[in-house]
């Protein structure tokens, strides 16, 4: 049985360490805009979990109401974050071809 090339593997991992930090760059400015409430509250979300804005239609401001208002925001932030996790596992997972990197002893690749 051949053994692995073990220095072709080194670089291939190194490859794709580069890769991965340029997908997580990239994440840094990808932008994800997530309504909620029927669009009375907006928010924008970057890949890397940066909260970018938060837009609230003058509308959804109601004294008498709060809590919907905090019910809204509440939802729009949750789902912006679950919707740049997901953008963030579809780009690192693409680069990974599915593997578990921590069973490589890779898991401190900032995944």
């Amino acid at each position: 049985m051949p053994q692995p090339n073990v220095q072709q593997m080194m670089k291939q991992v190194q490859k794709m360490q580069r890769d991965m930090a340029a997908a997580q760059e990239k994440l840094k400015t990808e932008e994800i805009e997530v309504t909620a409430g029927g669009g009375m509250v907006t928010v924008k979300i970057t890949g890397a979990l940066e909260i970018r804005s938060v837009t609230i239609d003058p509308e959804a401001i109601d004294p008498e109401d709060s809590e919907l208002l905090q019910d809204m925001v509440t939802a729009a932030v949750n789902e912006a974050i679950r919707e740049s996790q997901a953008l963030a596992e579809k780009r690192m997972s693409g680069l990974t071809g599915g593997m578990d990197l921590g069973a490589l002893g890779l898991g401190g690749m900032g995944l």
